[in-house]
């Protein structure tokens, strides 16, 4: 289970420049009707996002300075990239060109300072307002669900998502706190339950789920999700492409120091590196990365590019702490159209894990 931040990054942005977050895109990328790739709804709620978000759940406030936290949004804002997860910014007199987002569960260390509880949810996003200088996020997530609020009529041990955590992200939403709301890390029963809940008794449904995929974790987003957008329209808004960094290609020979998995609270991510099964994958990956010399791109950009081939997914969320790293993973997008149905059948084989559901078990 990877770990989470239990606050919103102490980071500023000031986004000094004028016009639109594609507008630099445009001119580095071409013609509007290439960026309309670039931006994809997010589910089937009309809310259109960058492809590639800019996410903070590890470097920001941790291993980065504010300066270099800003430098990063703001270059990441210059290459079209409108969506910010949990990143506390300020953006001057451009917010409407922003989509950023925010997680409640973990607030505090008592009893009532985490879960999903209507008090946690609304006094969880007031605080996480006051800390992003904002008025509202554009989406707020219920980050994991919670056990201790079943739902009504049911026995706590069925650990399903609860009419009062709906009602209460209603609220927000109705109170102007929020303008939509989804899950992250939910199952697809604990999403279907929501929505049901929310449509049986007049409240708003979540819009997305936020899911971990990568080449090594993807039956729950090319399965499973997929069945809940055609079914009630929730999309897919995913993190860690390059799983933590693993692949990323550093970890080939080792755990170098001062990479992520050398830092203290990150001995899950070493001994998963230096397991049987992490050094099959550095295998795969060293195959891998001659498809990525082939293509003329680095391995980081074949694994990014190839999260945003599926469809079924509306934005991938990037974490970086140089501005350097950052250029090369939003460089993915020039890879995309070079995975045409040989290269990702060749990837495939590499990495023999490809999920089926049942209607292909059927046909």
């Amino acid at each position: 289970m990877y770990p989470e931040s239990t606050t919103d990054s102490p980071a500023r942005l000031s986004l000094r420049q004028t016009g639109s977050p594609g507008m630099v895109y445009s001119a580095r990328y071409g013609s509007p009707k290439r960026q309309l790739q670039f931006y994809r709804n997010l589910g089937k709620s009309g809310l259109r996002v960058s492809c590639l978000g800019l996410g903070t759940w590890v470097t920001f406030g941790g291993q980065i300075t504010d300066e270099i936290a800003e430098q990063l949004m703001t270059l990441a804002y210059e290459n079209g990239i409108n969506l910010f997860d949990t990143a506390e910014v300020y953006a001057a007199g451009k917010r409407s060109s922003l989509v950023i987002t925010t997680k409640i569960f973990w607030g505090g260390k008592a009893e009532t300072e985490r879960g999903l509880s209507r008090k946690h949810i609304i006094e969880g996003l007031k605080a996480s307002l006051e800390r992003l200088q904002l008025e509202y996020v554009d989406v707020v997530f219920a980050n994991r669900p919670d056990p201790n609020t079943p739902m009504e009529g049911t026995s706590q041990s069925q650990f399903i998502c609860s009419i009062a955590t709906v009602r209460a992200m209603t609220h927000v939403i109705n109170q102007g706190m929020a303008m939509y709301w989804g899950t992250s890390r939910w199952s697809p029963m604990e999403i279907m339950e929501a929505y049901s809940v929310a449509r049986q008794f007049n409240q708003i449904p979540p819009i997305c789920e936020q899911s971990e995929y990568h080449m090594f974790q993807r039956e729950k987003v090319e399965v499973q999700l997929p069945e809940l957008f055609h079914k009630i329209g929730v999309g897919a808004m995913t993190w860690s492409p390059l799983a933590c960094g693993i692949i990323s290609g550093k970890y080939d020979s080792g755990v170098p120091p001062y990479s992520r998995a050398s830092l203290k609270g990150y001995q899950w991510l070493k001994d998963k590196i230096l397991s049987e099964e992490g050094r099959r994958q550095q295998a795969k990956l060293k195959e891998l990365q001659a498809i990525a010399e082939r293509l003329g791109c680095t391995l980081p950009q074949l694994a990014i590019a190839w999260c945003l081939r599926n469809e079924g997914v509306s934005s991938v969320l990037l974490g970086a702490s140089s501005t350097d790293q950052l250029m090369e993973n939003i460089g993915a997008i020039q890879v995309l159209p070079k995975l045409s149905s040989s290269i990702v059948h060749e990837v495939d084989s590499i990495l023999g894990n490809k999920p089926y559901s049942k209607k292909d078990y059927r046909s």
